[in-house]
């Protein structure tokens, strides 16, 4: 092996733990603020789910894309008739689906909900019920990256 190409490996891999790092610990401390019920703890924890995705979310998964895809492009014929690497990109868009269609705008839509809280604010029900959804589908878009793992790693034929 090469040193760029050990030097793109690590670069993958540094985009997947900014990724799945993230996305892990988001999810739990956005979780326990809402498990308080307290209005301005859940407020503040919303607008760092928002603040968050745009600062490690988004820039992860790019860089892991980006050098994923470059390694595999430079050291492999037709990358889509490889098993493990078609399986893993698979999981990756099926997550980035999730993101871009539900959890993205739910968190928009709590964020906005979230502006108006103070200590004295009773949380409404639409709230609970977008919470609802993102912890759902927030645990199958952690769930799918994290089985990528296994293609990625043992890359299975």
């Amino acid at each position: 092996m090469n040193n760029s190409y050990l030097l793109l490996k690590s670069i993958h891999i540094f985009g997947v733990i900014l990724l799945l790092g993230n996305i892990i610990v988001t999810a739990w401390w956005k979780f326990m603020a809402d498990k308080t019920k307290n209005p301005s703890i859940i407020a503040f924890a919303q607008r760092q789910v928002i603040l968050t995705d745009f600062v490690f979310t988004a820039p992860g998964a790019l860089i892991a894309i980006l050098a994923g895809d470059y390694m595999a492009y430079s050291s492999m014929a037709d990358t889509w008739n490889i098993q493990w690497l078609t399986w893993g990109r698979g999981l990756f868009i099926a997550s980035g689906i999730i993101w871009i269609t539900v959890l993205i705008p739910t968190q928009i839509k709590q964020s906005r909900i979230a502006r108006s809280f103070n200590s004295a604010t009773v949380i409404p029900d639409e709230y609970w019920k977008l919470s609802k959804r993102w912890n759902i589908f927030g645990a199958l878009a952690v769930v799918l990256p994290l089985i990528n793992i296994y293609w990625m790693v043992f890359k299975p034929v």
